[in-house]
């Protein structure tokens, strides 16, 4: 899908988002939606990298690899969830988004919640449309 189908939407009348998100995202014509299930920061052979950065970006790349296998990329993305561990994260996390979301802005939500395994320290789950 172009760009072209996905009309972001911020009404003057709700608080403008602080950047890198939308508050919504319309899609006028799509063929597929891809449900991308929570991805933690593990690399392929099971090992987490060290610290937040790092452990966003390899989220975000498993991400991005699921975006791939079905063709698609970041800016099929319509809607986003992460959920961090620690409200310290909330600055590094957006950071790491725009920079792996260049300039693309799907709808957001951010929480504060505990993971499955305490070496994760975010997951991020998301919807792509095409």
């Amino acid at each position: 899908m172009s760009p072209a189908h996905i009309v972001s939407h911020n009404p003057a009348t709700v608080r403008a988002p602080a950047g890198g998100y939308s508050m919504g995202l319309e899609v006028s014509q799509h063929r597929r939606l891809l449900f991308i299930s929570g991805q933690v920061p593990e690399t392929s052979d099971g090992s987490v990298p060290e610290g937040f950065e790092a452990q966003c970006e390899q989220a975000w790349c498993n991400v991005i690899e699921v975006l791939a296998a079905a063709g698609l990329g970041v800016k099929h993305l319509v809607k986003v969830t992460t959920f961090l561990t620690d409200l310290s994260q909330v600055v590094p996390n957006r950071a790491v988004r725009r920079k792996m979301l260049a300039g693309h802005e799907p709808a957001l939500t951010v929480i504060i919640a505990q993971t499955v395994d305490s070496k994760w320290l975010l997951e991020i789950e998301a919807i792509a449309a095409e």
